[in-house]
């Protein structure tokens, strides 16, 4: 066989030392010991296919090291026996609901002494890391002597995005390691980095391939392996003087992204370093205290119910996809992302355009994505290859799933639909992703009104995780689960709701939009208007997120809905359909209402405002939001309110440290919701009448 093949086939197998007993004394681990006199530890969470830091892995872990301090091997080795990677990270789920801070530093202090025992064993101690090495992961590795990382592995404190910041050594192990600044960013952003930059930094000591493992831990163990050391700039960086400056200007950054009154745990993390970055012991123990008070609070514990709701929505696409070829009709900014995402992640599309140009422009940003997202060259070149130009329309005939972006006018869908269908395979499913054309108006073209489903993407493609899976009185049941397999195999988060005009996420969000444009008719400048979404912690506001939508679609979606539920949505101004006359639409025209520079809306200030973001104005703009949610359950639009939760954070970037809108109306108080709702619809209409599902809402 060729060598090269058999590289490759060796690379996919774990090196974990000797074979162990099938009937070892541990649960969770699996210890052996090799010729040289070898410990090889094996992390091994019964009953999950990854591993994750629970408190009775934690307590049998002591155990194990306590038997390594009477044995004395000759070193111990690391290793996670888990395809997934090596430590994902704390369990989550033991930190949901926490209400006392002294309960939650007494377990964090018992689990620091476990790491610490690691960190002070006699012998010495290899991390092997392949996979994902992730918050308490990466804890773990960072209390042994030695880190060697298989080339691929991947590294970070994701902490931060549940309102946490380390807390089991990694804000003192981290910064005295490698120089501050750049572990101080790696905890404030969450980011991941590769084994090359953890080389880079000093994080490990040595990256290789599966198959030189054992050798490379033979070196490590027996002192040939040269260590990573602090360089004399660390020492500089974490002095007192340095540490002062330095952390004024984090909070400054800091403040940009994620502001003090929503987000505690950055400023918590800064304060931390700045008192303590000398002093190992002292930021040890006051890392404990840090940690359990930042668990307690609202922030924290919403943000950890956010993770779980994407781990509920992941479940949502259920089996295992069936599609390969994706064929996307329109290469505008729509189409073209959804075909650009569809190829990264490995499905081979066709994109077909009646213009050469919008494609061209698709291929563009495909390239520029993939640039940002990719770490390999090859990998950029295999996605370019899978993303095909189909003028010619020959995709039509292979495809397993055609995506129709075209303009949201009826005429040219049904048109399409009318071309497409004759061409199409047996068992192909014809999705559109219109946002205001309900089904039943495009199924009656259809001669097979069955393989129809609206597959409704939001921009950007890349960025935001929902997709509205919609079905109508006739779409095939089996055909509806295919594409909720298909979305979740583009990672991407399903939310199946009924055709109804808006679904959900476009309902919610157009009184949002629509009250702003009210608010300019009563002379409240835009930038104030837009300030008092992001008091309230949305990631931008109304007046640039219309911008950022395009004043046309806002239009369309504006007018159909008004169609539908009348004076519940308020009126649209007539200097809106002005400005779309004019083809001021926004981002994608460089003109809205505001001016665009390379993709960003000038806010360069102009005279002071005379009016600042009241409560009143963030009441009107956020609670129709709660009250359309509660609507469209009522209505059977969705079945479960934390489901959407879950689709309103991940399609429209609602605040999620409130944890969705509904989440937002039960810790606000669903009476004080609906008495604000009545003293807003007195002041201001019937728009703000509250819905009949909050009788019944819990």
């Amino acid at each position: 066989m060729d060598s090269r093949i058999m590289d490759v086939l060796g690379d996919r197998v774990l090196e974990l030392g000797p074979k162990p007993d099938a009937c070892g004394p541990y649960r969770h681990f699996k210890l052996t010991r090799d010729r040289d006199g070898i410990a090889w530890l094996l992390f091994d969470r019964e009953g999950a296919s990854a591993n994750t830091l629970s408190a009775d892995l934690l307590e049998e872990f002591d155990t194990v090291l306590a038997a390594l301090e009477s044995q004395r091997p000759a070193g111990l080795v690391i290793r996670s026996a888990k395809k997934s990677g090596f430590i994902a990270g704390a369990d989550v789920s033991e930190f949901r609901g926490a209400t006392d801070s002294r309960r939650v530093e007494t377990a964090i202090g018992r689990a620091h002494a476990v790491i610490d025992r690691l960190e002070t064993l006699r012998i010495p101690t290899v991390a092997v890391i392949h996979g994902f090495c992730l918050g308490g992961g990466l804890e773990v590795a960072l209390a042994c002597q030695s880190r060697i990382a298989i080339d691929g592995a991947r590294f970070g404190f994701p902490e931060v995005m549940l309102g946490l910041h380390p807390g089991l050594g990694g804000t003192a192990r981290f910064t005295c390691l490698v120089n501050p600044m750049q572990a101080m960013r790696l905890m404030l952003t969450g980011k991941t980095i590769d084994a090359r930059r953890a080389k880079s930094l000093g994080l490990v000591d040595a990256v290789t391939q599966e198959r030189h493992v054992r050798n490379a831990a033979k070196d490590a163990v027996f002192g040939r392996l040269e260590r990573a050391k602090p360089g004399p700039l660390n020492a500089i960086l974490n002095s007192s003087p340095v540490r002062r400056f330095l952390a004024s200007r984090m909070r400054a950054e800091a403040e940009k992204a994620a502001p003090h009154a929503h987000y505690p745990a950055p400023y918590a993390l800064i304060d931390l370093w700045e008192k303590h970055g000398n002093d190992k012991a002292a930021m040890l123990a006051a890392e404990k205290a840090s940690f359990a008070s930042l668990v307690v609070t609202p922030t924290a514990q919403n943000l950890i119910r956010v993770f779980f709701l994407r781990e509920q929505m992941k479940k949502l696409a259920g089996g295992v996809n069936k599609i390969g070829h994706v064929r996307v009709i329109g290469a505008g900014s729509m189409g073209g992302d959804i075909a650009a995402w569809c190829a990264q992640r490995g499905m081979r599309v066709t994109l077909a355009d009646v213009r050469p140009e919008p494609i061209g422009g698709a291929m563009k940003r495909a390239t520029d994505l993939f640039g940002k997202i990719m770490r390999r060259r090859t990998d950029i070149r295999d996605a370019l290859d899978r993303l095909v130009p189909d003028l010619d329309g020959e995709g039509v005939r292979s495809a397993d799933l055609i995506i129709e972006a075209v303009p949201e006018k009826l005429e040219l869908k049904q048109k399409v639909y009318a071309e497409l269908e004759p061409k199409m395979k047996a068992g192909a499913i014809l999705a559109t992703n219109t946002s205001s054309i309900p089904l039943e108006d495009l199924r009656s073209t259809l001669q097979s009104p069955g393989r129809l489903v609206g597959l409704h993407f939001f921009n950007p493609v890349s960025r935001l995780q929902l997709v509205e899976v919609v079905g109508h009185d006739g779409t095939a049941p089996q055909l509806l689960k295919e594409a909720l397999a298909f979305v979740g195999a583009i990672d991407r988060l399903p939310l199946q709701v009924k055709s109804s005009p808006g679904f959900l996420v476009n309902r919610a969000l157009t009184p949002y939009m629509l009250e702003a444009m009210l608010m300019l008719d009563e002379k409240i400048d835009k930038v104030t208007i837009d300030a008092a979404a992001e008091k309230f912690g949305m990631p931008i506001g109304p007046i640039e997120l219309a911008d950022r939508v395009g004043l046309d679609i806002c239009l369309d979606v504006g007018d159909m809905l008004r169609a539908k539920f009348g004076n519940l949505l308020p009126p649209t101004p007539a200097w809106l359909r002005d400005k779309v006359a004019r083809a001021e639409f926004g981002r994608k025209t460089r003109k809205g209402f505001y001016v665009w520079k390379e993709g960003e809306p000038d806010k360069t200030p102009g005279p002071p405002a005379t009016v600042q973001p009241t409560e009143e104005m963030v009441d009107r703009l956020i609670l129709p939001m709660s009250n359309v949610c509660v609507a469209c359950l009522r209505e059977g639009i969705v079945d479960n309110a934390d489901v959407v939760d879950g689709a309103m954070i991940f399609g429209t970037g609602y605040a999620p440290f409130r944890g969705g809108p509904l989440n937002y109306a039960r810790s606000r108080g669903p009476e004080n919701v609906v008495s604000t709702l009545r003293g807003l619809e007195a002041k201001f209409g019937s728009r703000f009448a509250p819905d009949a599902g909050w009788d019944s809402f819990k």
